[in-house]
């Protein structure tokens, strides 16, 4: 269930840079998010069946809007935990870039699910700071429900917010994957994790959420 519902909360990230940049040289998240709620369904209106057997295409897509507001590096390190202080700067860039790659693909087609209007961005109650924030929402899924859905944000060295945890129903993304990454790493090395997941992706965290739910 929980994997589902990251599966809409992630589309929904996927599509952060469809926000109206230009209205502020520094837009804050709640801009930044506001904007996503208010262009989601116009990124792939008219072109879900295209983009659904076009994987690729997908993928470089997700690739142009994720990355440049989302911290792969500060949240790959998260999800490693402990495991990052033992690790090399060549493994932690190694498993950020694989690690970022498996999600990708594995929740990539949850971007064509998203229609105008199913995204609302919470009032924010002022927990913005100089260096971090949470932005609340509710998603509305596919049967009336509704789902929340927090993004956490923190503001990197040259000044602009990028997001790198999201929370749903109060279950934070990074701490699910430190758990299951944790468990792989103790079961073999950190080389022997990156390199599966390098060339294997979304398959090896199949495998990881199977082994955490016990087979």
């Amino acid at each position: 269930m929980f994997l589902r519902k990251f599966a809409v909360a992630f589309g929904f990230l996927l599509c952060a840079a469809l926000a109206p940049l230009a209205q502020a040289d520094t837009p804050t998240p709640d801009q930044v998010v506001q904007g996503i709620a208010d262009d989601l369904g116009k990124a792939v209106e008219g072109h879900q069946a295209e983009l659904k057997n076009d994987h690729d295409k997908l993928i470089k897509l997700i690739d142009g809007l994720l990355l440049p507001h989302f911290d792969v590096d500060y949240a790959s390190i998260l999800v490693l935990g402990q495991n990052a202080k033992s690790a090399t700067p060549e493994q932690r860039a190694r498993f950020a870039k694989a690690f970022y790659n498996s999600i990708a693909h594995r929740y990539a087609e949850g971007l064509l699910n998203y229609t105008r209007g199913r995204v609302h961005v919470l009032p924010s109650k002022g927990e913005l700071s100089d260096k971090r924030t949470i932005v609340r929402t509710q998603v509305v899924l596919d049967d009336g429900k509704t789902l929340n859905v927090d993004y956490a944000f923190r503001k990197t060295q040259d000044g602009q917010w990028k997001a790198y945890d999201v929370i749903i129903e109060g279950i934070s993304y990074i701490t699910n994957y430190r758990n299951q990454v944790g468990a792989e790493i103790q079961k073999s090395s950190l080389d022997a994790l990156i390199t599966r997941l390098e060339t294997q992706g979304d398959k090896v965290l199949d495998a990881m959420d199977k082994a955490q739910k016990g087979g």
